[in-house]
C-alpha cells in the first residue's frame, strides 16, 4: 500500500513538472530555468560487467531498460564503461580481472554486473577471482535478495496467489564460509586433508543483523526471521543467535524468531507466507535465495543486490540465476532479474521513482503473460522480453507526463 501510495503521488508530481522539466533540458542534459536557475539532471557512472554465460546476453537488455527509464521520466542519465572481465579473461590473461581491478572499479557510482563463472574455468577460480573480491574488497557486506510471486507468475508452490509469497533475504556477504580461510594438504595421499573455517566475528555480524531489522522496520508486517544452526554449531551460531537477541532488544516494534536453517527451508516451502524478511549468514543465505527464488516461479526472476551502506566503496548490482552455461548462447535467459536489479541500483542511488517504474513494467510484462521466455512457459527471446518491458515502461511514462 505505502509503495502504490508512493508511486501515486510520483505521478501527480510527473504530471505536473514532466512536461516543463523536458521542455527546458538541452543536449548537455542541463536544464534552464525561468529566472536564470540552472540545474543538471543527475548522470552516474556507472561500470558494467557482463562478466560470463547468460549474464553477457541479460546485461545489454538491462542497461538498455536503465536507460530508457532514466531518460522516460526526466531523471537521470548514464556515463557507462563495459569491462569484459571474466572467464574468457582468464584464459587469456590468467586472471579473472586486472591486478588493479579495484581501483580502476573504485571510481565509479556503482558496478552492474552480469554473471559470474563457466566450465572453462574451475568455480573456486572464478568465484574468487572477480566477484568476491569485489564484495570483500569494497567490504559490500550487504546482499539483499527479495523474492515476491509476480502477477501472471506460476509458483512450483499448489495454490499459492500473489501476495502469499513477498519476501527479502538479507545475506552476510563478506564472512561466513565464503571467508576463504583454511587450507588443504598431504594433496595426492590417503591422509588428504581440506578444512575450511567459517568466520563469524562481533563486527560483522551485528551490522548485517542491524541493518535486516531497519528493513524490516520499513514493510508493513515488520517481521524477521534470523537463520541459525545453533544446535550444530557451538560457536559460530550461538554467537550469531546472542547478537540477534540482543539487537532485537533495540527494535521492539519489529517481531522476531529465530529457526534453525533445515526447518527455515523447510518452512519456506510449507508456509511462504509466514516470512517478511530473513536474515543468514553468507551461505545459509546463498541457499535460501536460490530456495525464495525458484519458489517465486523461476530465478530469472531473481535480483540482488551487494551494498556498502555507508558508500564509501561502489556497490554491485546482479541478478541471482548465475551464468547458465546450459541456455548461454541460445538467446533464451530472462532478462527480468538483471533489469529488477538495475532497478534496485537505481532505488540505492536515489532515485525511487524510476525503480518502481522499472518493476512496475516487469510486473505489467509477467501480467500481461504474452511474451515470456521458456523459464516461465513462454518462448520469446531475451530481447524480445526486454521490448516488452521497456514498451509498459514507455506507456507508464506517457500516463506520468500527460
Amino acid at each position: 500500500m505505502a509503495r502504490d501510495a508512493r508511486r501515486c503521488r510520483s505521478a501527480w508530481h510527473l504530471a505536473w513538472i514532466g512536461d516543463r522539466i523536458r521542455l527546458w533540458y538541452n543536449a548537455e542534459n542541463v536544464a534552464t530555468f525561468p529566472g536564470g536557475l540552472v540545474l543538471a539532471m543527475q548522470s552516474y557512472h556507472i561500470a558494467v560487467i557482463p562478466g560470463d554465460g547468460i549474464g553477457q546476453e541479460v546485461t545489454p537488455v538491462g542497461v538498455k531498460v536503465l536507460q530508457a527509464a532514466g531518460a522516460l521520466l526526466d531523471a537521470c542519465t548514464f556515463d557507462l564503461e563495459w569491462f569484459d572481465w571474466g572467464c574468457d579473461y582468464y584464459l587469456k590473461h590468467g586472471r579473472m580481472m586486472p591486478a588493479d581491478g579495484l581501483d580502476i572499479l573504485r571510481q565509479f557510482d556503482a558496478i552492474y554486473f552480469g554473471a559470474c563463472g563457466f566450465p572453462t574455468v574451475p568455480d573456486h577460480i572464478s568465484l574468487r577471482g572477480l566477484r568476491l573480491p569485489i564484495c570483500q574488497g569494497f567490504d559490500q557486506y550487504v546482499c539483499v535478495r527479495p523474492a515476491r510471486l509476480l502477477p501472471g507468475v506460476p509458483s512450483p508452490l499448489a495454490g499459492i496467489a500473489p501476495g502469499a509469497l513477498d519476501l527479502i533475504v538479507v545475506r552476510e556477504n563478506t564472512e561466513g564460509l565464503y571467508a576463504g580461510v583454511g587450507g588443504r594438504t598431504h594433496r595426492g595421499h590417503a591422509h588428504e586433508v581440506a578444512m575450511q573455517t567459517q568466520v563469524f566475528t562481533r563486527h560483522g555480524v551485528e551490522r548485517i543483523i542491524r541493518y535486516a531489522f531497519d528493513l524490516a522496520r520499513t514493510r508493513p508486517r515488520r517481521h524477521l526471521t534470523s537463520a541459525t544452526k545453533s544446535n550444530a554449531c557451538q560457536y559460530s551460531f550461538v554467537l550469531w543467535d546472542d547478537i540477534f537477541a540482543e539487537v532485537a532488544a533495540e527494535y521492539p516494534d519489529v517481531t522476531t524468531d529465530a529457526q534453525l536453517i533445515d526447518a527455515l527451508a523447510a518452512r519456506c516451502v510449507t508456509h511462504p507466507e509466514s516470512l517478511d524478511v530473513i536474515v543468514a549468514s553468507n551461505l545459509f543465505g546463498d541457499i535460501l535465495s536460490d530456495l525464495t527464488g525458484a519458489l517465486a516461479g523461476s530465478l530469472g526472476l531473481a535480483a540482488s543486490t551487494n551494498i556498502n551502506p555507508t558508500s564509501a566503496y561502489p556497490s554491485m548490482f546482479e541478478p541471482v540465476h548465475g551464468s547458465a552455461p546450459d541456455i548461454s548462447g541460445r538467446g533464451i535467459a530472462n532478462p527480468m532479474a538483471a533489469i529488477w536489479s538495475g532497478a534496485l541500483m537505481l532505488e540505492f542511488l536515489g532515485q525511487p521513482d524510476v525503480a518502481d517504474a522499472m518493476v512496475a513494467a516487469i510486473e505489467a510484462t509477467t501480467a500481461a503473460g504474452r511474451v515470456l521466455t521458456p523459464d516461465l512457459g513462454g518462448s520469446a527471446t531475451t530481447e524480445e522480453v526486454g521490448e516488452a518491458v521497456l514498451s509498459h515502461l514507455t506507456r507508464q511514462g506517457q500516463l506520468l507526463t500527460t
